[in-house]
């Protein structure tokens, strides 16, 4: 077993704090101005991530819109998650593991039988349907999703992986913290994947925390796409 690490508290006034076991799933609304961090308790944990305007589930995350913004596959710290419409929902404010995939997906039954030639093995795409459920959604809302911690390497002749998805980078205690620039509906799928390396063959809990800033309310000032 992978031994956990530990992580300093956040510097303000915690509204939610939660353990999200592997295969389980994590969704809350945060408000503009409050952090969202996502800790790596044992290392090389995939974590699947979604996010939604609160007042608008129909406005969501766009990746293409923010790899366009970010000119790079792979983000980081000063990077900013974008929706659909082209405006600011979250931005990656601190990281300490340094490199986050924004095109592998999520896993679920149908690709790891695409795959692995797996049979019901449910994945992040079924917890995701679970946890989107609750707020009126469905199918037809999930898009392409983010991946915390994930390592999806892409080769020069634009090649990936035989599995996609490497070893993850991540160490134990690794995280990252999200400013939410709107009210955003925030959906967390801890990785139970075992027929690739995305949670490190062992998946293992995350932690996800929010809490009040010091600066809440106040916005990146980053613009539209």
């Amino acid at each position: 077993m992978r031994e956990a690490g530990t992580v300093a508290s956040p510097p303000g006034r915690i509204v939610r704090d939660d353990v999200v076991p592997p295969g389980q799933g994590w969704a809350d609304v945060v408000r503009r101005g409050q952090m969202l961090r996502i800790v790596d308790q044992a290392g090389k944990q995939g974590v699947d991530f979604l996010c939604y305007a609160a007042d608008n589930h129909e406005e969501r995350y766009h990746a293409a819109n923010t790899m366009k913004k970010a000119r790079r596959i792979w983000l980081s710290t000063g990077h900013v998650l974008y929706s659909d419409v082209a405006r600011p929902m979250f931005t990656i404010v601190g990281d300490t593991c340094g490199r986050h995939d924004t095109i592998g997906g999520c896993c679920s039954a149908p690709s790891n039988f695409l795959m692995y030639e797996v049979t019901d093995v449910p994945g992040c795409r079924e917890t995701f349907l679970g946890l989107l459920g609750r707020y009126g959604m469905g199918r037809r809302d999930i898009v392409a999703n983010f991946n915390f911690f994930s390592n999806v390497p892409v080769g020069p002749d634009g090649t990936l992986a035989d599995t996609v998805f490497i070893d993850g980078l991540s160490k134990p205690g690794d995280y990252v913290d999200l400013r939410a620039e709107m009210d955003a509906l925030a959906l967390v799928a801890n990785c139970p994947q075992v027929n690739n390396p995305c949670a490190g063959l062992q998946p293992t809990p995350v932690r996800v925390t929010i809490w009040d800033s010091p600066q809440k309310g106040h916005g990146s000032g980053h613009g539209a796409v």
